[in-house]
């Protein structure tokens, strides 16, 4: 079931025009201030500290309180009779306005578009306060219990794709007042796409190459329960294609994550113990099985998470065992088994120079910084409030 509707005509290039429509005019309205929960979505310019390259410093306010030494890394050789080698936002709100008073002292929070961006990006201000501009609400109002699960950027910056508790797939397009910077008043987002998964959605990720110049690259990637994986057109809503992984009895079985590698020639899903590789131009149930427990070594648990290093040639798998894995990508050949987290790994996110890896987990308090140039070191940890088994997203700076 796919719905789609029809959104403002009028973009510049960057935007992608909505689709299909309903010839419904979207209302303007006076951004209200958010009281919290996790039933909207919303776009702000927001502050994340930075990571920084030397090892020995720590940037500007951040919780150190764990042990400098390094903490150890669990090694892992690989075994001589393993199989060959071969996913800004976070899922709740809780931002405010500020007084007016402290509009002043803020001030804009952006910065000029710049010749080299030829008009087709945001330039954000990341020192300044953050400043609510627009967001969804109605949306998710609508339907009893419903509630926003994760949103995330297109990789060319002018959508974002949701999931809430409704098991649908939501596409928004910036509003197109962003690009001419007139933020004083923006309509509510409303979606252009609506893709409905049949059960719970265990992960989405979109192609890295994405481009909303190009429809061919505009696809997203999703799996569900007891369902195959799916591959969607963010550009007109229909189901692409299927990868159909089957376990050793020959059942269906569903990725519980997800993650296109950087030149999005292979898809890697995440299983019980198991990493299996999908090529991306090949759909269907031929795929390359690379186990993550070989003989009791290495990392156990089913992989949640998935990232690539945006530098070298290696990727990392979070597990609800608690851990995290590094493995070569050309083969899937571990290279360290790292520990120290108090619950199960959800979220992973390389550093863009590729030494640093950020990991966060569900029901943890921290999001840990690793040092992967000393494996097994904690460079330092951020604290936050994270109670419940929901996977809560995290981000860095551009």
């Amino acid at each position: 079931m796919v719905e789609e509707v029809e959104g403002e005509e009028g973009l510049p290039p960057a935007a992608k025009l909505p689709r299909l429509g309903n010839g419904e005019e979207v209302p303007s309205v006076v951004l209200p201030a958010l009281e919290g929960g996790t039933d909207e979505i919303g776009i702000a310019l927001t502050s994340d500290p930075r990571a920084p390259e030397d090892p020995g410093s720590l940037p500007e306010g951040v919780d150190s309180g764990r042990d400098p030494s390094p903490a150890p890394a669990e090694a892992v050789s690989p075994q001589p009779d393993a199989a060959p080698g071969v996913s800004a936002a976070a899922e709740q709100n809780g931002q405010s306005r500020e007084p007016p008073d402290a509009e002043e002292e803020r001030g804009s929070g952006t910065e000029c578009i710049s010749e080299e961006q030829q008009g087709y990006s945001l330039g954000f201000e990341f020192s300044q306060n953050p400043q609510m501009l627009t967001g969804a609400w109605a949306e998710y109002a609508s339907t009893p219990e419903n509630y926003l699960k994760g949103c995330k950027w297109a990789p060319d910056g002018t959508c974002i794709l949701t999931n809430s508790a409704d098991n649908v797939l939501r596409v928004y397009n910036l509003p197109p007042e962003l690009y001419s910077q007139e933020w004083d008043l923006l309509p509510e987002m409303s979606p252009v796409l609506r893709m409905a998964e049949g059960d719970t959605i265990y992960d989405y990720c979109w192609y890295p190459l994405m481009s909303s110049l190009d429809p061919d690259t505009c696809f997203i990637a999703s799996s569900s329960r007891d369902n195959p994986i799916h591959i969607w057109d963010a550009f007109y809503g229909d189901l692409r294609a299927t990868f159909r992984p089957y376990n050793h009895l020959d059942e269906l079985t569903a990725a519980h994550s997800l993650c296109f590698t950087p030149d999005g020639a292979q898809l890697f899903c995440g299983f019980d113990k198991m990493v299996r590789v999908f090529e991306t131009s090949r759909p269907g149930r031929e795929c390359e099985k690379r186990p993550t427990l070989v003989k009791k070594q290495g990392q156990s648990g089913i992989i949640s998470c998935l990232a690539f290093s945006p530098m070298q040639p290696v990727y990392a798998c979070g597990s609800y065992s608690r851990t995290v894995g590094l493995y070569s990508l050309e083969e899937g050949i571990p290279i360290a088994v790292l520990t120290g987290h108090q619950g199960g790994v959800t979220h992973l996110l390389f550093s863009p120079e590729g030494n640093l890896l950020y990991t966060g987990g569900r029901k943890d308090p921290e999001i840990l910084c690793w040092d992967l140039r000393e494996p097994g070191r904690v460079l330092f940890s951020l604290r936050r409030t994270v109670a419940t088994n929901q996977r809560i997203y995290f981000d860095l700076d551009p």
